[in-house]
């Protein structure tokens, strides 16, 4: 029990501190072609659907260690220029949990030229979420009474939207998204506080904005292709900003594709910590190897976390597989070497 506990308030305390965000983590996933589960304006960018999956755990020698699920689908409209798309996500961290959908709607643009095998386009995109957060109160126990907790499990619903756009020419893409726009009052840490019937000693963070910005080229029309890319995140309330770069590596061989690559995410900002002999500061630096396959039009990648530098919580990473099925038709994709929209 005391082990839990411990990691309930290590957990709590990172996420209000570090990263504090409602909905889906951003983790590596979008690097196994599946940018739509981060950008609203990816849905249905190309002329057929894809499907992914993905589960990721954390740290599996350790209780009720984070884990995250999503399952998401987009299309395009027939011939016509709009998309839609759906994700349905579960992300569970100790004795908090929240269970979302999030609906898309997204219109492309066609940037001149009458070829359509040519990638031209200027997309725009709008997601609605529903969410449910959970905290499970049942096992906390105290030898006197604490009117701080509810010894029950407690439960809120939010709404909050992400919009964003992308432009792609041919192998040359940049993507930017505003996620959880609005203000969102969350309630969930105030419910049946004996100490807090007012509803003011719990601090309100109703601002969970989020920027992003990705951009990447591929290079290279032979049998392989290279891909360098770049995503950085801007937290609003905290302004803590991170920074992603990646390189991936593509071979094609007689079944489909093979690739290959390593991402590597740094915070701009530090957080302090105190030895017995010495004060220092720590960023969160994490390295990413990912390996994947298309077999005709069926994708799996895998990809390990690891968190480097002196203060972790665990010597353990974290693991993360993505399944997924292009509905691509050889006839409906484009002619250029563009792994998000082929």
């Amino acid at each position: 029990m005391r082990c839990k506990l411990f990691l309930l308030s290590f957990l709590l305390f990172f996420g209000l501190k570090a990263k504090a965000q409602e909905g889906i983590p951003v983790y590596f996933d979008y690097l196994a072609d599946n940018y739509y589960l981060v950008f609203p304006s990816m849905a249905g960018f190309t002329e057929c659907g894809q499907i992914r999956a993905t589960a990721r755990q954390q740290w599996f020698d350790v209780e009720d260690a984070p884990n995250l699920q999503t399952i998401n689908g987009h299309f395009r409209l027939g011939d016509s220029p709009s998309g839609l798309g759906a994700i349905i996500f579960n992300d569970a961290n100790g004795y908090h949990s929240q269970t979302g959908f999030k609906g898309t709607y997204a219109h492309h643009l066609r940037m001149g030229g009458d070829d359509v095998r040519v990638l031209n386009q200027l997309s725009f995109g709008l997601s609605g979420t529903v969410l449910q957060s959970s905290l499970d109160e049942t096992e906390f126990r105290s030898v006197a009474f604490d009117p701080a907790i509810s010894g029950i499990k407690l439960n809120e619903t939010y709404f909050n939207v992400d919009f964003g756009m992308s432009y792609a020419y041919q192998e040359f893409y940049t993507h930017f998204a505003v996620l959880n726009a609005l203000s969102t009052r969350r309630n969930l840490y105030r419910i049946n506080r004996a100490d807090d019937p007012d509803n003011l000693t719990v601090p309100r963070v109703d601002n969970l904005r989020r920027y992003l910005i990705s951009a990447g080229y591929v290079f290279g029309r032979s049998e392989w292709q290279f891909e360098p890319s770049v995503l950085f995140q801007l937290t609003d309330f905290t302004k803590e900003k991170t920074v992603d770069i990646n390189a991936k590596l593509y071979k094609d061989v007689d079944f489909g594709r093979i690739w290959g690559g390593v991402s590597y995410r740094r915070s701009f900002d530090g957080a302090q910590f105190q030895t017995a002999t010495s004060f220092g500061e720590q960023r969160l630096q994490l390295i990413t190897p990912i390996v994947g396959a298309n077999f005709k039009q069926f994708m799996i990648s895998y990809n390990y976390s690891y968190q480097m530098g002196d203060i972790r919580f665990d010597n353990g990473g974290f693991h993360q597989i993505t399944l997924g099925f292009d509905f691509c038709k050889p006839e409906k994709r484009y002619d250029c070497y563009c792994p998000a929209a082929n």
